[in-house]
């Protein structure tokens, strides 16, 4: 149903335009009621970024995850590029909303206020892992901007070439831009002239399982002295 009430919505943004298109409209193309759209989204705008409180609770969850032990700066980078790939998954919806979002100022003020909770949540991570230093808040507000507005710059080149380019090395770039400028801890890296070893690594997991927590059980095990295969 959920889906049904996307698809529909956008089918009539497209065809209409955001502002022409009512919530009755929506609702008479899924074939549905009322209710059962105010069921799933509060306000017509919602159904615009219907996925973003799943990827948001993905988030916190992620940065709850962690040891305690990791690289902070990292694991907020880590944490955001959840939400890119998020958008990677649905190249064609994620594009298609990018360029509905420019047209429709209202729409665009809507997006920020999400924006912003993303930053919201990041800076709430940061804060507790720096509660021991001087400059703990602003240094936690202040990557947490970074990251978010490395993230998004990533995430604008991608949409902007059609969702054609790779949004892989888009976000690690943005990321490493990131860590390397605000990072307390140097990057790990093999000892001159000598090749990392390969390892072979097979991991077992649930198949609903999120991604994240899969690449952090490989990420784990590669940390491993005992290698299993």
């Amino acid at each position: 149903m959920r889906e049904a009430l996307v698809a529909a919505a956008f089918e009539l943004f497209l065809e209409r335009g955001f502002e022409q298109t009512t919530v009755d409209d929506i609702v008479a193309l899924a074939g549905v009621g009322r209710r059962s759209f105010f069921r799933y989204f509060p306000a017509k705008e919602d159904v615009v970024f219907p996925d973003h409180e799943r990827s948001l609770a993905e988030m916190t969850e992620f940065l709850d995850s962690g040891t305690g032990e990791e690289d902070p700066v990292k694991h907020a980078c880590d944490a955001a590029r959840l939400v890119l790939r998020m958008y990677a998954e649905q190249p064609s919806f994620s594009v298609q909303r990018y360029r509905l979002t420019r047209k429709v100022p209202g729409l665009r003020a809507y997006e920020l206020s999400v924006v912003w909770r993303y930053e919201h949540t990041l800076a709430a991570y940061l804060r507790s892992r720096f509660a021991d230093r001087p400059d703990g808040p602003l240094r936690a507000d202040v990557i947490a901007a970074a990251v978010v507005a490395a993230h998004n710059h990533a995430l604008r080149t991608w949409l902007r070439s059609g969702g054609e380019s790779d949004w892989v090395a888009e976000v690690d770039a943005a990321m490493a831009f990131v860590t390397s400028t605000w990072s307390d801890r140097p990057a790990e890296t093999a000892p001159d002239g000598e090749v990392p070893a390969d390892d072979v690594v097979v991991l077992v997991a649930s198949r609903r399982a999120p991604l994240w927590r899969m690449v952090q059980g490989i990420e784990s095990a590669l940390g491993e002295d005992t290698r299993r295969v």
